[in-house]
């Protein structure tokens, strides 16, 4: 049970409404109800004089329990948990890193979104050099226009990428470092992360049907015609509904990643923030090669619609290598 419910459970045992325990207090009545629904905490003084009021200790007020009912006082001479001390993270530094998170979250899924879209000009005019009629291009027009499109594209990503990922980066610790959060503001962050759960339901469900629907598109243009062309819209389709899913995706899932960092769950948790710290160099050496192939690969041929199959080859198959190099790291 967390601070919130404890107040709200005190009030009503001892008969209170929320007017009269903020008149014994010396408060609004919309502090109090700002307390109770966690929106805010009180302060330091106003702890003391709830303890005192309800007849409890301001560690049972504080400490998250499932239960309301005071906690046993520590028995003298017991044994004091000698660990270095780690970083404190205060309520006022948890709602500033949320509120970041929710304004890149937007920006960097914009960024992918325009990553997968990049190479959709160069397709189409790749397409319309190769047919024949009044619709045809020079292939020197359609690289010359397409290919520039898709590096300005990639760098409008890239800066979006900078620009919102940036101020994030004094939070990165949250990644690698363990940390304590302030008595009281985990409830808090549980809470807004229960209100933001079945967004993130929806924003999954939503993105991950488009992306299984974006080949309804290229199917149907194949059956239904034999037009080289039509098949090429099809796969421009596909691409902008995997975009869309992609956006969907990855902007929930930054802000859910927001309150699991501070909560330490899901795969943010100790254990696997080492694992993570130790994954690191693997991880940029990888990324760095898988990069180095598609670009000599993409400029050698010249075949940029086709090329892009090796970064979902190359996701699946980091999963792989991950998995791999745990197995080493443990068997030793």
């Amino acid at each position: 049970m967390i601070l919130a419910d404890k107040l709200i459970e005190l009030r009503k045992k001892n008969g209170w409404s929320q007017e009269e325990l903020a008149g014994q207090l010396g408060v609004s009545r919309q502090s109090v109800s700002k307390w109770e629904s966690g929106a805010s905490i009180p302060d330091l003084d106003k702890i003391l004089k709830l303890s005192s009021l309800f007849g409890v200790s301001t560690d049972f007020l504080l400490k998250d329990s499932e239960e309301l009912s005071p906690p046993e006082p520590e028995q003298p001479g017991s044994a004091v948990d000698a660990s270095d001390p780690v970083r404190v993270f205060t309520l006022a530094e948890a709602n500033e890193y949320l509120s970041l998170v929710r304004r890149a979250s937007g920006k960097i899924a914009l960024g992918v979104a325009l990553c997968i879209l990049s190479p959709t000009l160069l397709i189409l005019f790749g397409a319309l050099s190769d047919k024949e009629g009044g619709y045809a291009l020079p292939e020197a027009v359609a690289v010359g226009v397409g290919l520039p499109v898709l590096f300005v594209m990639v760098a409008a990503a890239v800066a979006l990428f900078l620009l919102f990922g940036r101020p994030l980066e004094q939070y990165e610790f949250l990644d690698k470092e363990p940390f304590e959060l302030a008595y009281g503001v985990s409830g808090i962050v549980k809470k807004q992360r229960d209100a933001y759960a079945p967004t993130h339901a929806v924003s999954l469900v939503a993105g991950v049907s488009l992306c299984i629907l974006s080949v309804i598109p290229l199917l149907v243009s194949a059956a239904l015609s034999e037009d080289g062309m039509a098949v090429v819209i099809g796969v421009l389709l596909l691409f902008v509904l995997v975009a869309g899913g992609v956006f969907l995706l990855v902007r929930s899932c930054c802000i859910q990643g927001g309150f699991l960092r501070l909560l330490e769950e899901g795969d943010f948790t100790r254990e696997k923030k080492f694992e993570t710290k130790q994954s690191e160099p693997l991880a940029v050496i990888y990324w760095c090669a898988v990069t180095a192939v598609y670009l000599a690969v993409s400029f050698y041929f010249m075949n940029w619609h086709r090329s892009w199959i090796i970064w979902p080859v190359a996701a699946v198959f980091y999963g792989v290598v991950l998995g791999i190099a745990g197995l080493v790291r443990r068997g030793r």
